[in-house]
């Protein structure tokens, strides 16, 4: 039983990861979205590789680095699945 049960964890895991890289690609494709879509985006793909925020906030002459160091902040604690099922949920609302 262990067997199958790894077996389905690999594959849900496979299918996350499939579903985001598909997300990717549409979100290279997207028309110019806001920039609190844009931040969005990027905390989740962020939390989605990178787990927790492991770097300290960009100094406050860094408007961008701040923006997009919060975007990432506000992911903390997601997991990696969960991360990559709201990058995915983020990037259908923004192609529909």
């Amino acid at each position: 039983q262990l067997h199958v049960c790894a077996a389905l964890v690999t594959r849900t895991m496979s299918a996350f990861q499939e579903e985001f890289n598909l997300a990717v690609e549409v979100a290279n494709k997207l028309p110019k979205a806001s920039n609190e879509d844009m931040l969005e985006m990027y905390g989740w793909f962020k939390q989605s590789n990178l787990g927790d925020v492991n770097t300290a906030r960009p100094g406050m002459f860094d408007m961008k680095g701040k923006a997009k160091w919060d975007a990432w902040e506000k992911c903390k604690g997601v997991s990696k699945e969960e991360a990559m099922q709201k990058y995915c949920e983020v990037i259908k609302r923004l192609s529909a």
